[in-house]
């Protein structure tokens, strides 16, 4: 399964040289991620009133070109592993159908007071 998220870049996105700042990549496949969660019917506030968040505990990302402004963007989000603990995610962010950033992103769900707790089942389902 792919999920697709489509954005274009905007102004505040970009350097003074009207490239992409490396760390606005983070922030766009952050959206993807949150948008993927809710297509699946996964309901983070629901998640977060019965005490339980999604955390990144890990990134390896590559940069393999830049973005510039007005650039037309889509993010893949495709899930490598899903155990009871963890999910791990690979992210690319294409431009014209080719990849200039990729991301392993590994999440984990905690409590409101830090301490980690298996993927809760029904959202697992929803993944596998």
């Amino acid at each position: 399964m792919i999920h697709r998220f489509a954005l274009r870049v905007y102004y505040e996105d970009t350097d003074m040289g009207g490239i992409v700042y490396h760390a606005n990549y983070l922030k766009f496949i952050e959206r993807a991620r949150s948008e993927w969660v809710r297509s699946l019917g996964n309901d983070q506030n629901a998640m977060k009133d019965a005490g339980i968040v999604w955390v990144v505990r890990r990134i390896e990302a590559d940069y393999l070109a830049s973005a510039r402004f007005e650039d037309e963007l889509t993010i893949e989000t495709t899930i490598e592993s899903l155990s009871r603990v963890r999910l791990v995610m690979n992210q690319v962010v294409l431009h014209e159908g080719k990849p200039i950033f990729t991301a392993t992103v590994t999440a984990v769900c905690m409590t409101a007071a830090g301490k980690p707790v298996r993927l809760p089942a029904e959202i697992r389902a929803l993944m596998e």
